[in-house]
């Protein structure tokens, strides 16, 4: 038996993951911790690994951001991008160390495991001197010499007009970096680490082992990864789902169904699921859109009557049932549906989601609308296209072939015990 501190940022699509890893690492006899905020302190006690709170620091509400992070008011695109990870991700790492220095003191652990934006733990493991792994819960943003730099949005060029542009791109990461790179050197000079020469790209990555969800071909197929990283798909449970069921469930019988999501943050409804209910109203389908809010069932505006809205619902039951998902491009939920071989239509605006829909159009899965506020008209050309043009299926179907093949929560559980192994 091994001991595990587990590490994820407060946010469903970071602790979703862990929780899986979790539970596995449990299952297989080890003795696991997760620190994390309160909000989801059930779901990890459910994995079976013990719960350790945000304390010193900031125990922030992820629908409510601005509420702790006050510059996020009124912020969106790149600007909330830049202080979201400043605010939220690197002004919070002092705190963080000083719980996660506390809980070494009460009862020492023999790895930590950490999503890759929980840089408290990073910087916890660097100073400790501890066997440290990442968790990639987010699309891979290692440093590249291939493609553009990741979380810009843009498809690795495929002629020489685009790949110069990619290089050119590169050339300049570090102007675009200093916004972070300047907040990262004051907080390794406050907590009292060398300073460092590496940016985001690099910190935020075990050295020695990096378990990425997604796979390959979602990286855009560059061959220059570092051998420390490791592809297992989609981290997911396979268990069946003990949600229950909304009492319009039997509608999806025989029908062809929708999924219109927007994730779990930046969930203004108005943003993509009202459009895409507009562009779907007056066809032969059926509609299900999930708020993202778990007991938020209504929206605040009239649905068509071909729509059925719940708050947070199982994927596990839901996606065998679903033809085509239209998303605002959250990792998890991207994966699950190419996991299912369904196609997508992304509405990506923020975050990484313009990355992510840059992704699965890259691989042929799905149709970037490259904004995440668009038309109706906008969302029905997506939705046409993919309905009308095989090669949309078939491509999801490759990828979520490549998914289920990498081995998921087993594969990573197998992999994060090297740390305490070899």
């Amino acid at each position: 038996m091994a001991r595990f501190m587990l590490s994820a940022m407060p946010f469903t699509g970071h602790v979703a993951p862990l929780c899986v890893v979790a539970a596995e690492l449990v299952a297989r006899g080890h003795d696991v911790r997760v620190y994390c905020g309160s909000a989801f302190r059930a779901r990890i006690e459910a994995s079976g690994a013990r719960f350790v709170p945000w304390q010193t620091a900031p125990d922030f509400d992820e629908n409510d951001l601005a509420s702790t992070f006050p510059r996020l008011v009124g912020k969106k695109g790149f600007r909330q991008v830049i202080i979201n990870v400043q605010d939220v991700f690197i002004e919070t790492v002092p705190e963080q160390m000083d719980d996660l220095a506390h809980e070494w003191k009460r009862e020492p652990w023999d790895a930590i495991v950490a999503d890759e934006m929980s840089i408290g733990a990073s910087f916890t493991a660097e100073k400790l001197g501890s066997p440290w792994g990442t968790v990639s819960v987010i699309p891979l943003n290692l440093a590249s010499s291939q493609g553009a730099p990741s979380t810009l949005g843009l498809a690795r060029g495929r002629n020489p007009a685009t790949k110069l542009r990619d290089a050119l791109i590169r050339g300049l990461v570090p102007l675009m970096s200093a916004p972070i790179n300047r907040p990262i050197a004051r907080v390794r000079t406050s907590v009292d680490l060398p300073p460092t020469k590496h940016g985001l790209d690099r910190i935020a990555f075990s050295p020695r082992l990096v378990v990425a969800s997604g796979s390959p071909g979602l990286d855009f197929e560059r061959t220059d990864r570092p051998s420390s990283v490791e592809f297992v798909g989609e981290l997911r449970r396979n268990a069946p789902s003990t949600e229950q069921l909304p009492p319009w469930w039997g509608d999806l019988a025989g029908r062809t169904v929708v999924h219109i999501t927007q994730g779990t943050q930046n969930i203004d409804p108005t943003d993509l699921i009202r459009p895409g209910l507009e562009a779907l109203a007056d066809l032969d389908v059926l509609v299900v859109v999930s708020t993202g809010v778990r007991g938020r069932d209504e929206l605040p505006f009239p649905v068509p009557a071909n729509a059925r809205v719940g708050g947070f619902l199982s994927y596990a039951q839901l996606l065998p049932l679903v033809d085509v998902v239209v998303t605002n491009g959250g990792w998890g939920g991207t994966l699950a549906a190419l996991s299912h071989g369904i196609p997508l239509v992304i509405g990506g605006g923020d975050l990484d989601k313009p990355e992510i829909a840059a992704r699965v159009a890259w691989t042929g899965a799905g149709v970037n609308l490259r904004t995440g506020t668009p038309t109706a008209a906008q969302v029905r050309r997506g939705y046409d296209r993919v309905v009308a043009d095989a090669s949309f299926r078939d491509a999801a179907a490759r990828v979520g072939a490549e998914l289920r093949s990498l081995g998921g929560p087993t594969r990573a559980a197998e992999l994060l015990e090297t740390l305490v192994t070899a």
